[in-house]
């Protein structure tokens, strides 16, 4: 964090002076930036929400989908206790709790990972009564219901963020609701319904990033220094990643979820929606690095008004290089985390490391993880030079010393 981290950012905002030919530019610039944003959200807005043929499977099979509860749990009848996964198997007795057979003790299989996923008696479930030939319905599950778990995780979340974070807490998770919605609204849909992948995640993103910096941070010209510099991070960021998936001859198919998918609706981009992406997986941690550059850089004029610019982004810089240390190795074990388990299996084809990296599984997440980095890094400058022209010069920055 940069010096004096601690210094109201009202007070400071207010101390410093910003140079009025950069105010002039960087407001022209977004204005010109949130138009052309509003033309992309009403030009690539889908119509009409992409559906499967004949609309929902378990509606056009006539299944109702109910919740129930676990009373007993028993093994079946040709299961060895020693089976694999793929071949475990239990019977669990589910109390439908709705529809027509409410109240009724029903079975229901559990097979494969259900079987090992730990369900015990009293946990509840949501099943689906598939209609019988003779018309007595039967059973299967579709999920164990976990949105109570979901719920109270959640509420832990938002009162952490409360008690920690106050006021600046609350606008966050403002503006975390507001950029799930253009997420859900928005980018999944117009993915969905064909438009071109990289323009709906720089339309996209852009949004987000209205919302996400000026509602936490505040409406001001450091804020706006932070905004440019991230979205010129962000442009650099989409341009190596199609650079990146075009090079590796990355397909964007190397999934279940990406196989089902292309199955599902064959003519879409895959090679785009991966660029789309690494787009989208960016703005994890480039609003955090660009906010804290152009705080850094505003806290530095402020106790040194007699640096010169050249001066200013040097200090602003070291501050930088010091984040960076200690993002880079977090995106990269986040990346990790999430496909651990594709680890591990590859791991067991004992195959040299350079034909496990140029797998499409494992060179998907290269591409992604080091053009996600490269945008963080390039962050760093691009957000810091931006601050450090934003502000007056050396002995013009910081107005006279009033009571705080």
């Amino acid at each position: 964090m940069g010096p004096g981290h601690n210094h109201d950012h009202a007070a400071l905002d207010a101390d410093v002076r910003v140079s009025q030919t950069a105010r002039r530019v960087t407001v022209v610039a977004l204005c010109l930036v949130a138009v052309v944003t509003l033309v992309g959200l009403v030009w690539l807005w889908p119509t009409e929400r992409a559906t499967l043929p004949g609309g929902s499977t378990l509606a056009a099979e006539g299944i109702e989908v109910v919740p129930g509860r676990v009373t007993a749990l028993a093994p079946c009848a040709d299961s060895a206790p020693d089976a694999g996964v793929q071949h475990a198997c239990e019977v669990a007795t589910v109390e439908v709790l709705e529809g027509a057979d409410a109240g009724a003790s029903v079975p229901v299989e559990l097979i494969g990972v259900s079987a090992r996923s730990g369900i015990t008696v009293g946990d509840r479930l949501q099943v689906a009564a598939v209609p019988g030939a003779a018309g007595e319905p039967t059973y299967s599950l579709i999920t164990v219901d976990r949105m109570g778990v979901i719920v109270v995780f959640g509420a832990l979340f938002v009162v952490a963020v409360l008690a920690v974070a106050g006021w600046k807490g609350l606008r966050g998770l403002v503006g975390l609701v507001i950029s799930g919605w253009v997420l859900f609204a928005f980018v999944i849909p117009a993915l969905a319904a064909g438009e071109a992948a990289v323009p709906v995640a720089l339309v996209g993103s852009t949004a987000i990033m209205f919302v996400v910096l000026y509602v936490a941070h505040g409406v001001s010209m450091r804020t706006s220094s932070a905004f440019v510099g991230t979205l010129l991070s962000l442009v650099a960021t989409t341009a190596l990643g199609a650079a990146g998936v075009w090079a590796a001859r990355l397909s964007g198919i190397s999934t279940d979820e990406t196989i089902t998918l292309a199955n599902l609706l064959g003519d879409l981009d895959f090679p785009d929606i991966l660029t789309c992406s690494l787009v989208i997986a960016g703005l994890r941690v480039l609003n955090d690095v660009t906010i804290t550059q152009a705080s850094a850089v505003w806290e530095i004029r402020a106790a040194g008004p007699h640096l010169v610019r050249r001066e200013l982004f040097a200090s602003g810089m070291r501050i930088g290089r010091d984040h960076i240390a200690s993002t880079i190795y977090t995106i990269v074990f986040a990346y990790a985390g999430a496909a651990l388990s594709l680890l591990l299996v590859l791991s067991l084809y004992d195959q040299p490391l350079h034909l496990l990296l140029s797998t499409e599984q494992f060179a998907e997440e290269i591409i992604r993880t080091l053009g996600s980095g490269i945008g963080l890094v390039l962050s760093v400058p691009l957000t810091t030079a931006v601050a450090a022209l934003t502000v007056r010069g050396a002995q013009d920055a910081v107005q006279p010393a009033r009571a705080r």
